[in-house]
Order: structure tokens, then C-alpha cells, then sequence
């Protein structure tokens, strides 16, 4: 008797003992509709800062279900994540671009199967483009009257800080991923710093958002710790983009200038060792084998993973 497969089917859809395969548009015989199951860390590019006594950029969304850590904005580890055989995308996001005198651009979003963190924030920068925008972690504000930082998303970062709080030009820090962005008073304001994850065997802080700038005679704001950018001292140009891999925010410019780019960002995947994974060709990857468990490592392009 013949099956009657649902319509329409999405990949990794189970029914009667197989799972839809999208890429080869076929269903596969299958014992488990829950076959693998993933611990991930999945990190989005991180927003470049602003140009021009701007705000530090905000950094990449950060999402993580590996037990007892934290994912951004302050939640707690996501549910674990079980699926069916079949292909499934990988994307590395980049870090946002500076534009002169403007704010700054948008980092690109990473994506694991369901799973997607968005990009940070760019900041924002005097004049006419003084809010940051929103984000994974938002953007800081800009140095003209007190305007706002860009908001973070729900479970991925926070908002970047306000800018020019005082007399001073100073801008607002980018979010970070576990705290919000300084607001720019006196001095320009810090980027929040990151979450820290062990997921690769060691802890390591990702998702700072970048330090803000401001104008003469002024310090430069400092990257959050993960990853952020640092902001230009003064009026000047020695602003610092955000670390690779980590979504860390770009610092902001003090003159007018780009501002500095975001950090690239990262998906990290641990998974039984028994279990093999196919990596198609447009990523690259790593993988490591510790206490039964793999870890693959993706730190650029995007490409399908099967199993």
C-alpha cells in the first residue's frame, strides 16, 4: 500500500518513518525522527561603529543552548536541540561596514538550521544620523543632543547606550551581549561586554559591543570585553574593528570618517562523536574530538551541513 505523503512537505518534516530531505527533494527512510541532537553556539556579525563623534557599534545576536551558560540579553540557555537526518544551513554573518560621517552599518545575521541571530546594530553619529540602529545588540547613540542607542532583540543582546548625556560630544557604547552599552556623558561611553562559553572546551567571551568617540581633547570609549572594538581617541582616526569571529561591535570614529567594521561571527556545533557530518564546500570549518563528543567550528561562508 502506497504512503500518502503530506504535501508540501520542509526539510527535515518526518511521517510513517521517513524524513524529507529539501536538497534532494525525496523522503528518507529514517528509525528516529529526533536522530542527532546539537549543542550550539550560534554568534551573528557585529555592527560597525559610527563616523564622526559617534556611538561604538552593538554586537552580533548571540544564541546558545549548551546547559548552565547563557545566551544574550541576559536569557538563559536555549532548549536542546534535536533533529531529524538531512541538510540543513549554515551561515557566518559578517561584521557591518563603516560609512564616512554616517552611521554605522548593519552586521549580517548567522544562521544554524531553525536557529538565527541577527546582526549587531550600527552606531549612530552626529548631525543628522544620531540614533544607533537596532540590533542582535543595538547600536550606540550618536554625540548631537542626547539621542538614544539602537535596542537589542529578546535572548540576543542589549541595547547600546545613549549618547551625549553632558556638555561633551561623547557618544553611547554599542550593547553587548550580556550588558547594555555606557551612555556617552563627560567621556564617551564603554561597549558592554559579552557572554563567555565553554562549548569548545574552553571559556571564551564573545559578543562585546565597540566603544564610542567623541570629539577634541576626549578619551576613547573601550570595547566590551568579547570582542569589541575600541573608539577613536579625540578627533581622531585610531578606532579598532570588532574581533573576527566573536560579532564583537566596530569602534566608533572620531572624525569624520568611517567608523570601524564588526567582527565576523562564529557557529560553533557539539554533537556526538558516532555521528558524522557532511560539510559542504563554501564553509570552513575545524572539528575536534574530546569525551565522546565532536566540535565543529565554523568561522566563514555559507554552505549546507547533512547527516
Amino acid at each position: 500500500m502506497a504512503l500518502d505523503f503530506p504535501d508540501s512537505p520542509s526539510n527535515g518534516d518526518y511521517y510513517e518513518g521517513f524524513v524529507y530531505d529539501s536538497t534532494a527533494g525525496v523522503w528518507r527512510v529514517t528509525k528516529d525522527p529526533a536522530l542527532a541532537t546539537f549543542e550550539y553556539l550560534v554568534i551573528a556579525g557585529g555592527g560597525a561603529g559610527g563616523g564622526y563623534q559617534a556611538g561604538g557599534g552593538g554586537a552580533g545576536g548571540y544564541r546558545c543552548n549548551v546547559s548552565g551558560e547563557n545566551s544574550g540579553g541576559g536569557a538563559s540557555a536555549e532548549p536542546v536541540l534535536s533533529i531529524a537526518n538531512g541538510s540543513y544551513t549554515v551561515t557566518i554573518g559578517a561584521g557591518g561596514a563603516g560609512s564616512s560621517g554616517a552611521v554605522g552599518g548593519y552586521g549580517s545575521a548567522s544562521v544554524f538550521a531553525t536557529v538565527t541571530s541577527y546582526g549587531g546594530g550600527g552606531g549612530g553619529a552626529r548631525d543628522n544620523f544620531g540614533p544607533g540602529n537596532a540590533g542582535g545588540s543595538g547600536g550606540g547613540g550618536g554625540s548631537n543632543a542626547s539621542v538614544p542607542g539602537g535596542i537589542g532583540l529578546s535572548g540576543q543582546g542589549f541595547a547600546g547606550g545613549i549618547g551625549k548625556t553632558a556638555v561633551a560630544n561623547a557618544g553611547g557604547g554599542g550593547g553587548g551581549a550580556s550588558e547594555a552599552g555606557d551612555a556617552g556623558a563627560a567621556d564617551p561611553g564603554d561597549g558592554g561586554d559579552g557572554v563567555a562559553s565553554s562549548i569548545t572546551g574552553s571559556s571564551v567571551t564573545r559578543g562585546g559591543g565597540g566603544g564610542a568617540s567623541g570629539g577634541s581633547g576626549e578619551p576613547a570609549g573601550s570595547g566590551g570585553a568579547g570582542g569589541g572594538g575600541n573608539g577613536a581617541t579625540g578627533n581622531g582616526t585610531n578606532q579598532t574593528a570588532g574581533t573576527a569571529n566573536t560579532g564583537g561591535g566596530g569602534g566608533a570614529s572620531g572624525a569624520i570618517s568611517a567608523g570601524a567594521s564588526g567582527g565576523s561571527g562564529i557557529v560553533v556545533l557539539k554533537y556526538r562523536d558516532s555521528l558524522s557530518l557532511t560539510i559542504g564546500a563554501g564553509l570552513t570549518s575545524s572539528t575536534t574530538t574530546s569525551g565522546g563528543y565532536k566540535i565543529t567550528t565554523f568561522t566563514e561562508g555559507t554552505d549546507t551541513v547533512s547527516f
